[in-house]
């Protein structure tokens, strides 16, 4: 906690842009964000109103005074880890092992299938919502063709009860089969949950309602950006859930903490953690930051240096004292 009150933070504004939509609520294609400098640590603030979160002038407004909003204390929390490994001149992913990640697709198309198969992955994340009639024919169709992948698909929360029932009621055995869990399909609520689970056996994934009660998702989705993932992961073994660790699809900075808290988590719970999602580098056009986490592939690749890594690319920007 006491980290959390440093005075001595500095500011690097940045800008990514994406190669496609990122989500079903969302129509951007830039993002704006900041990475933090606190003592020898850095972190990362990259906000999604969209998604409930403060606009970015809010959170460096909070950043400047109490740090109550959970993104601001993570980015801190962030930084003080990183800050740790720094300075003792060693890396956070010394000895770690990062969990496997699923391929998160930017386009519904089978060219990005083929070039996600190609690339080793074995699970597909897909974007849904926006179409369910194209989005589930375009599924029936892959789910033919490369029968061994599975699939996740994240509605975030665009369907009503009646919608979720009666999607899930259209899919053909083989790809209800095929489906490895979907995500947020409606609003969370536990007698709704349930009863969807019990009627059609396909997992649900809690994310943005992710809490420690939420006991009729089968799966817990976590945002190291967002959340506290030891007290969701706790929680989830006690539940008997399954835990999937994912990117905020952010920085390559916040995207490396995610993964190193994918495995700081999965040495705290053996076997509770999953197959992940903190490969998402490729969502966004190249920068120097992209291109140091290397190829998009199943397995992480920690950027070379101390800490999360980064060192030459961070010590070359410009930083603004808070």
């Amino acid at each position: 906690m006491e980290f959390l009150k440093r005075q001595d933070v500095w500011i690097s504004p940045y800008r990514l842009k994406s190669r496609g939509f990122l989500n079903s609520v969302s129509a951007r294609r830039e993002f704006e964000g900041v990475l933090i400098r606190a003592g020898n640590g850095f972190g990362c603030i990259h906000p999604w109103p969209e998604l409930g979160d403060p606009p970015l002038s809010k959170c460096l407004e909070d950043l400047r005074g109490r740090r109550f909003w959970p993104i601001v204390k993570r980015a801190m929390r962030c930084a003080e880890f990183d800050d740790a490994a720094r300075s003792a001149e060693e890396s956070l992913f010394e000895e770690m092992e990062v969990p496997q990640s699923h391929a998160t697709l930017v386009n519904a198309s089978p060219k990005e299938i083929a070039l996600a198969v190609e690339a080793g992955f074995s699970i597909v994340k897909m974007k849904a919502g926006r179409n369910l009639s194209d989005e589930s024919d375009f599924i029936e169709s892959m789910v033919s063709e490369y029968p061994q992948l599975k699939w996740r698909l994240d509605f975030n929360e665009t369907l009503g009860p009646d919608e979720a029932d009666a999607f899930l009621s259209a899919l053909s055995p083989k790809t209800r089969m095929a489906v490895d869990f979907l995500e947020d399909i409606t609003a969370f609520s536990e007698s709704g949950w349930d009863r969807l689970w019990k009627k059609h056996r396909i997992r649900l994934a809690v994310d943005r309602e992710s809490g420690p009660h939420r006991k009729a998702a089968q799966v817990t989705v976590v945002k190291p950006a967002v959340d506290e993932p030891f007290l969701l992961s706790e929680a989830a073994a006690m539940n008997q859930q399954r835990v999937v660790m994912t990117s905020y699809m952010d920085h390559p900075l916040g995207q490396s903490f995610a993964a190193w808290e994918a495995a700081r988590t999965e040495l705290i719970f053996p076997g509770l953690v999953g197959v992940c999602g903190v490969q998402t580098h490729h969502l966004f056009e190249k920068n120097e930051f992209v291109e140091r986490m290397g190829d998009w592939k199943p397995g992480f690749t920690a950027a070379a240096g101390t800490g999360l890594g980064f060192d030459d690319e961070l010590s070359s920007l410009p930083w603004m004292r808070l």
